[in-house]
């Protein structure tokens, strides 16, 4: 089917959502693609829905209809496989704004990555198996203007359009492979994914390099990282379009303490410390007059020291790894991260038994390699 050509049906009533709900539910697969307006408001929201069948297109406005539990059985029933794209944020997404839970999910970025495909995005996989060019300006886009142009709704349509005989096409690769069981599991995990409450937490824990800061950069860090989130309130913005974390780097390591060292130290563009230059200075200046034991420290890992025989595993382990990587085309990390080597190189089981005791890994890695990593633990 030519791009041009995509046809779909716009739901933007109640009556008409029910009925395609209704529909739905006598689905036994389904694709699932949602636009959302992250880029444009601090608390953002799911803008737009996309539901492809073998038989029909379907874009559902939600900020037209707002409650979406018509939807709720279609996605929690088990007879009905939801197929998305890299779902993490689609699945945290529904459940945070309408309560929708995905059971069961079907990940085609998941599926690819177990088949070794390294450039997994969707958009390389609609070139690669399709043909299909994606428009990538259209993700910037704010999805939640209204009305929706033609080109934005053609282009949501078609992301939802290829789900199924990709994923279809996939899951055949995975079977050939004996690693479909693999990519169930890895989808059961992350269809219970869910937003994060951050609330009370320190904002500097989600910034890199915050770690390798001292307690008064840090401190400093800390507090323009509160001035931007709530200017970003506010101005319902993201705080990224506040000021970006560049210059949120540059002012927390270099500590301006007035409007002239913003200036001369060029942290803040001159529209940006006209408007807010003097209240962030205030706030930075506060900072660098606290006294030592009032300073913010960054928590620091007490992990205990690591043994000679500890090490030793751990190193057989990640050869281990990389040779069984290799054989299989995957991503080493994909086969075992450095924390489950960690783990397994301090616990250390003897046998698969006490394998299955150690909860960070997986039912699938233990059925794959799980006699493998014993043997490489215990060497005759």
């Amino acid at each position: 089917m030519k791009p041009e050509q995509i046809s779909y049906v716009f739901i933007e009533s109640h009556s008409d959502l029910d009925r395609i709900a209704g529909e739905l539910k006598r689905e036994a697969v389904i694709g699932v693609d949602l636009e959302a307006d992250s880029m444009f408001h601090y608390h953002e929201k799911v803008c737009l829905l996309q539901i492809s069948t073998p038989s029909q297109n379907i874009l559902i406005d939600p900020l037209a209809l707002e409650d979406l539990s018509a939807l709720a059985q279609v996605f929690s029933d088990p007879g009905i496989r939801k197929v998305f794209h890299g779902a993490d944020y689609d699945i945290r997404s529904l459940h945070r704004d309408f309560g929708i839970e995905v059971n069961p999910l079907f990940d085609t970025q998941i599926a690819a990555t177990f088949l070794g495909i390294r450039e997994s995005g969707l958009a390389n996989l609609l070139k690669t198996r399709f043909g299909v060019t994606v428009e990538k300006k259209y993700q910037k886009k704010d999805w939640s203007e209204r009305p929706l142009s033609q080109p934005m709704l053609d282009y949501a349509a078609r992301d939802s359009l290829y789900l199924l005989p990709l994923a279809s096409m996939l899951e055949d690769e995975l079977k050939s492979k004996g690693r479909l069981f693999c990519v169930e599991e890895e989808c059961k995990r992350l269809s219970k994914v869910r937003v994060n409450q951050t609330d009370g937490n320190h904002f500097f824990l989600k910034f890199k390099g915050a770690g390798k800061l001292d307690p008064r950069s840090l401190t400093v860090l800390e507090t323009i990282l509160q001035f931007r989130d709530d200017m970003a309130r506010k101005q319902n913005r993201p705080p990224f379009k506040v000021f970006g974390n560049a210059q949120v780097n540059k002012m927390a390591k270099e500590k301006p303490r007035g409007l002239s060292e913003l200036r001369k130290r060029e942290c803040l563009s001159p529209r940006q410390i006209k408007g807010f230059g003097s209240a962030l200075s205030k706030r930075i200046n506060t900072v660098l007059n606290l006294p030592e034991n009032e300073l913010l420290a960054y928590p620091k890992k007490t992990g205990r020291r690591v043994g000679a025989k500890v090490s030793k595993r751990v190193t057989a382990l990640k050869k281990w790894r990389e040779r069984r990587a290799g054989e299989m085309s995957l991503d080493p990390a994909l086969v075992c991260t450095n924390t489950q080597i960690q783990f397994l190189a301090t616990i250390h089981p003897k046998t698969q038994k006490e394998l299955e005791k150690i909860t960070e890994i997986k039912n699938w890695q233990r059925e794959f390699f799980g006699r493998e990593i014993c043997s490489i633990l215990n060497p005759q």
